[in-house]
């Protein structure tokens, strides 16, 4: 097929199947993340960031395709999360840069816009690192050049570059060497790779809807995201029409009550009669359930009919909902944190101080050093650009200082001061610890750039430790780790592992201390408790009783123990 010009009608096309094609890969892309810790988020974070660009893509009348280029750009922009998503975003805003005035896209005008994303994109990221989504972009641009010497026709440019890029993700495991440790590709450069193949897909009329099939792991983590919108976003409890959630793994084939052979439609058809919430995913082995019903006993004897049950889990999502909603009335009967925010606002004079924190009781800590707004969010829950710049703009002050305490949310912070016009200035904290110890130094009457001067001498002094639970098995940096052990994470290295948090915390801790430690402050989450805390507490003593020691409640999700020393 052959394309000499992109219309209008075509790019809106690439931009809608690139991003269909995120969303459905987005699962299989969180699960390349090397790190075994609960933040894979990169597939999320681009797939809800281009999702973003072609919102703005489809709300465009132009016919013009640099009208549209442009669009994409703001929207990308505007919605990028995480270090992947503002990445994607720089790439298409070079993209829309160099076709901003065309009217449709010759193969060459192509090339050239492709090549433009990739020198945008080097140019937005301080250090650039190669095996990671900054190579993949880099090679396919380099195979559109070449292409388009000897073709007018924009699919071979496209194909070139999808292929391109293919070829340059094979390769990261080899750049980088973290990636050939585990045994994985750079998850932001597949997710790049999906966007081009969506291009050309659209481009050449072969729209596909394969994805990538999952293994067991994966589906673990699929039915994990599919339960999350669960039932809590209905306002009544009675209103919840299928009351348990249902889970089963079944192994095809094995067991006396085997009577018919699986046929994916069919079996899926029959359990959408029976609730909803439905996810089924299956392989040539193993087939995966979960449904929302009425009658879970039907569904594990149905499940029976194929195979033996290996796994099976329903919760009383009744029960829950009551929980979920005692608590939410425990917690708004007196708005404490507005006002406490209200208070800090006035303390603060010019400044607005911003923390990304989630957590009751860390919030709490952030409000009583100064902090004048909180966006809600962290490990695994990177806001957007336009979530910084929404905060930003409602707000009264006449300079603002953020504190991202994750270095996955940088560059999403940083992209926010360029789109709004007072000072600010982003303190690169990597952890709460490093937030709450950099806020710490706020002065009111002292100058921005002194302010932040004295924060980051703050955080430079401080070691930073977080135990958190491996969601998979792997090897790393010579220590192999198993799915369920307890990690403990000393400023982005996993420092030491074992079955429970409590030995975890205590061993970090210990590898963290020096001559020149004087205070350890620990914050349980809520999965901790300040009665193990206190165990913590007594066996750190024991190490050295000069020591002072710190306990504060942070409410924390994925860490149960946050643990600095200074």
């Amino acid at each position: 097929m052959k394309v000499a010009k992109i219309t209008e009608s075509e790019f809106r096309k690439m931009v809608l199947t690139s991003s269909n094609k995120l969303n459905k890969n987005a699962e299989f892309i969180n699960s390349l993340n090397v790190f075994p810790v609960p933040d894979g988020d990169t597939g999320t974070n681009m797939s809800l960031s281009l999702a973003s660009g072609y919102k703005y893509v489809s709300e465009s009348t132009s016919t013009k395709v640099g009208d549209l280029g442009v669009a994409l750009a703001k929207g990308l922009l505007m919605g990028a999360r995480g270090n992947s998503g503002v990445i994607l975003s720089q790439i298409f805003r070079g993209f829309s840069k160099s076709m901003a005035k065309k009217e449709n896209l010759t193969a060459q005008d192509l090339a050239d816009a492709i090549t433009s994303g990739v020198e945008t994109a080097y140019k937005a990221v301080m250090k650039p690192t190669e095996g990671t989504i900054l190579t993949v972009a880099r090679k396919a641009a380099e195979a559109a050049r070449n292409t388009v010497k000897n073709t007018d026709n924009c699919v071979e440019v496209m194909e070139a570059t999808y292929e391109a890029a293919k070829q340059a993700l094979a390769t990261t495991p080899e750049l980088l060497p973290v990636l050939k440790e585990v045994g994985v590709v750079d998850s932001g450069g597949q997710g790049l790779t999906f966007v081009y193949e969506g291009f050309y897909e659209a481009l050449s009329g072969n729209i596909t809807d394969d994805e990538h099939v999952p293994n067991v792991e994966e589906m673990d983590e699929m039915v994990n995201a599919e339960h999350h919108k669960s039932v809590q976003s209905q306002l009544h409890t009675e209103d919840i029409k299928y009351g348990y959630c249902t889970e089963i793994m079944v192994k095809l084939g094995a067991g006396r009550l085997v009577d018919q052979e699986f046929k994916y439609d069919k079996f899926r058809n029959h359990l959408a009669e029976i609730g909803d919430s439905l996810l089924v995913i299956a392989d040539d082995e193993v087939v995966k359930v979960h449904v929302h019903t009425e009658h879970p006993g039907k569904v594990l004897s149905y499940g029976q009919e194929f195979g033996s049950l290996i796994k099976v889990k329903v919760d009383n999502m009744r029960l829950q909902h009551e929980t979920i909603l005692e608590k939410d009335e425990d917690n708004n009967k007196d708005d404490v944190e507005a006002k406490k925010l209200a208070d800090a606002r006035k303390n603060a004079g010019d400044y607005g101080i911003l923390t990304v924190v989630s957590g009751k009781g860390l919030k709490d800590l952030f409000i009583s050093l100064g902090a004048t707004d909180i966006l809600d969010g962290g490990q695994t829950m990177n806001p957007s650009t336009q979530d910084f710049v929404d905060i930003i703009s409602a707000s009264s002050a006449k300079k603002f200082i953020i504190f991202p305490n994750n270095k996955n949310i940088f560059l999403a912070a940083k992209q926010a001061t360029e789109l709004v016009d007072i000072p600010i200035k982003v303190v690169q904290s990597r952890s709460v610890l490093e937030g709450l110890s950099g806020i710490f130094a706020f002065n009111p009457d002292m100058d921005l750039e002194d302010n932040v001067t004295d924060m980051e001498e703050n955080i430079s002094s401080v070691k930073s430790g977080q135990v958190t639970i491996a969601v998979r098995d792997t090897t790393l940096n010579g220590k192999e780790i198993k799915k369920d052990d307890y990690m403990g994470i000393v400023d982005g290295d996993i420092t030491v592992t074992a079955s429970d948090s409590k030995t975890a915390a205590i061993s970090m801790v210990e590898s963290m201390l020096d001559d020149d430690s004087e205070v350890v402050t620990i914050i349980y989450g809520e999965d901790g408790n300040e009665a193990e805390a206190k165990e913590i507490e007594q066996a750190i003593l024991d190490i050295d009783d000069d020591l002072e020691v710190e306990i504060h409640e942070g409410d924390q999700p994925v860490y149960p123990y946050l643990i600095s020393v200074e």
